[in-house]
This record gives C-alpha cells, sequence and structure tokens, in this order.
C-alpha cells in the first residue's frame, strides 16, 4: 500500500503533534525544570559566588519594605522595634528556562541554601530576630531570584524628646552591604515613598501609642577607602498620642498647683496648713520620679514638660516658703502678748 504524498504530510503532521504533546506531559512537573537547571546536585555555581557571567558586571538588588506594626519606642533606652516586611530580588546569569517547554511553568520554590544570596545588613540593628527566615526564595523563568522576610527589629532610634509627650520621631532602617561596593553589589529601592506609605497603611495592624505618618525612602553613597557604596534609608515617621499623658500626668500636676493655691484659705494660727502644703509638694516630687522614668537621660535639651514639672515645683516650694514665714511671723508676734497677758496675770 503506497500513500500518497499529501497523505504522508499529513501523518508526519500527526506524528509531530503526538510526541510533542507526549514531551510537553513528560515535562509538567517542578523536578524537570531542577534537572534542566542541574539544581538538585548543589551545584557550586548557584550558591559559591555571585551569579553574573562576567565578574566586572555587577549584581543590581531591588528591595522593598513595608511596615506591619509599630510594636515599641522605648524612650528610655532610645530603641525603636517595628515589624517589617522585607523583599528583595535580583537577577541570576545562570538560572532560566523557557516555560513553553515546561507546561507553562514560570516560576518555582526551592530551598534558600541552594542559592547566593546578597549580604544585605541593617546598621541600626542590635539584636537578631529569634523567628527563623524565609525557609524558600522564589524562581522566575527569566532568571530573577526573589526572598521575602518579614523580622521583628530592635534597632537604635536617637530620639527628640523636647516636646514630650507632643513629640514626633523619625527612626532610621539603613540597608546596605557588609563587604561588597558598589562594583559588586548595587542596592536600590523599587518602590517610592508614597507608594511605601500607602502599602504600609493598608497592612499595617499594630500602632501602640504611635501615629503611623508616612515612610521615606532615600539612597546614599558613601565613599569606603578607593570604593563607593550605596545604602538605602528608610525612615519612618511617627507621632505619639498625648491624650494618655494630658489626662494622667499633665492636668493631676496642675490640679495639685490648684490645690495647694487654695491652701491659703486655711488659717496660719495651726500647723494643718503646713502638713497639707508639704503633703501636696510631696506628690508633685513622685510625679518628677515618674516622668525621669520614662524620659532618657542622654537627652541634649530639657524637656518642656521637665520645665512645667520644675516650674510648678517651684511655685510650690515658694508657696511653702511663704506659709514657714508668715507662721514665724505670727508665732514671733504673738510672744510679747503670751508675756503681757502672764504678766497681767501675775498682778
Amino acid at each position: 500500500m503506497h500513500l500518497r504524498p499529501e497523505m504522508l504530510g499529513g501523518v508526519l503532521l500527526l506524528l509531530l503533534l503526538l510526541s510533542g504533546g507526549a514531551a510537553a506531559e513528560e515535562n509538567c512537573s517542578y523536578q524537570d525544570v531542577l534537572d534542566h537547571l542541574n539544581l538538585t546536585q548543589r551545584s557550586k555555581l548557584f550558591y559559591m559566588n555571585r551569579p553574573v557571567q562576567n565578574y566586572k558586571t555587577p549584581t543590581e538588588v531591588h528591595l522593598d519594605l513595608l511596615l506591619y506594626a509599630i510594636l515599641e519606642v522605648k524612650e528610655k533606652d532610645q530603641k525603636f522595634v517595628p515589624y517589617v516586611w522585607t523583599t528583595m530580588w535580583w537577577q541570576n546569569d545562570f538560572v532560566s528556562w523557557d516555560p513553553d517547554e515546561f507546561c507553562g511553568i514560570s516560576y518555582l520554590s526551592i530551598p534558600n541554601e541552594l542559592m547566593w544570596k546578597p549580604d544585605i545588613t541593617i546598621v541600626e540593628m542590635t539584636e537578631r530576630d529569634n523567628a527563623p527566615p524565609s525557609p524558600y526564595i522564589t524562581l522566575t523563568s527569566q532568571g530573577n531570584v526573589e526572598i521575602v522576610n518579614d523580622q521583628v527589629l530592635t534597632s537604635t532610634c536617637r530620639m527628640q524628646i523636647y516636646k514630650f509627650p507632643f513629640d514626633t520621631q523619625s527612626c532610621n532602617l539603613t540597608f546596605k552591604s557588609f563587604i561588597h561596593s558598589d562594583e559588586e553589589i548595587k542596592l536600590v529601592h523599587h518602590l517610592s515613598s508614597a507608594e511605601i506609605t500607602e502599602e504600609s497603611r493598608d497592612v499595617m495592624r499594630i500602632q501602640s501609642e504611635w501615629l503611623f505618618i508616612n515612610i521615606t525612602v532615600s539612597s546614599i553613597t558613601n565613599k569606603i577607602f578607593l570604593h563607593s557604596q550605596t545604602s538605602v534609608i528608610y525612615t519612618v515617621n511617627m507621632k505619639r498620642r498625648s491624650a494618655l499623658y494630658i489626662v494622667n500626668f499633665i492636668l493631676p500636676i496642675l490640679f495639685l498647683l490648684c490645690l495647694d493655691l487654695s491652701s491659703f484659705m486655711i488659717s496660719d494660727s495651726g500647723g494643718e496648713k503646713l502638713g497639707f502644703k508639704i503633703t501636696v509638694l510631696l506628690a508633685i516630687t513622685v510625679m518628677q520620679l515618674i516622668l525621669n522614668e520614662i524620659l532618657p537621660s542622654s537627652s541634649n535639651s530639657i524637656p518642656l514638660i521637665a520645665v512645667y514639672c520644675i516650674g510648678v515645683f517651684s511655685l510650690m516650694m515658694l508657696s511653702l516658703l511663704e506659709t514657714v514665714l508668715v507662721m514665724y511671723l505670727i508665732e514671733k508676734d504673738s510672744a510679747p502678748r503670751d508675756d503681757e497677758t502672764e504678766e497681767e496675770g501675775k498682778q
């Protein structure tokens, strides 16, 4: 039986379609992609050095940060404790594939120890997060490597407490490479300040006593020996909720001052007025001790609230001295009269 040429072409086309479908079905698993990339053997090509074909080509690391919560601001220790989400991605010259050859698989997740990662650190961080980092990183068919982490950071923050408790604070989170210069790793931020602020407001859950204002992002380049190094700085701006301090601190001190002034209506003949004023003065002293526990001792300027407390304390001290002086004059004036009364009684 002989097939005509047009029939033979149709048979060959059908065989090609069947073989292509079988091949597509064979390449429909993540393992096929890993085998294609030779990632199953933990090749040193992927995790020992920067993933570039030419060592003169810098690795551009893109960085994003979102603020999820403001957990704590320790004024006494000048520490800032935020909960943040960080996302980094960079190009790997040795990891890429055609999704059409693998049933449309365009990305996959692998253990993070199989891939090289940039040594990005936070300058202000004083304590490491106890939570383990994400165990997986994401690879895309174009060769991008992406890693996402959530962290509870304990970082230093210089507090400006002059206007306490009506103050606003700005705390920096500075990201940079630990040892690499811009010739090797170039760190860039992806989202703008407005975009980061908007997305952080959408995901934020906890603000503690602080009201989140915005986040500003900027880049600076520093010279280190003969090389330059770029740092990305995220500045978190926040404002203190002052209502609780007004109710629990400022108003009670003002009430104690009014109470002390009202003591002028008490008679100076007895000792009750002096004891009352001393009691009120001790109450102000206790409030000052509480304030001393809140404010840092390393502040360059005296906070206005401390001036307020010292002013009230001074007025009450003058009032107490005035009472002591008046009682002394009254007692001194009454002494001759008592002597005259005693002499008249003897006569």
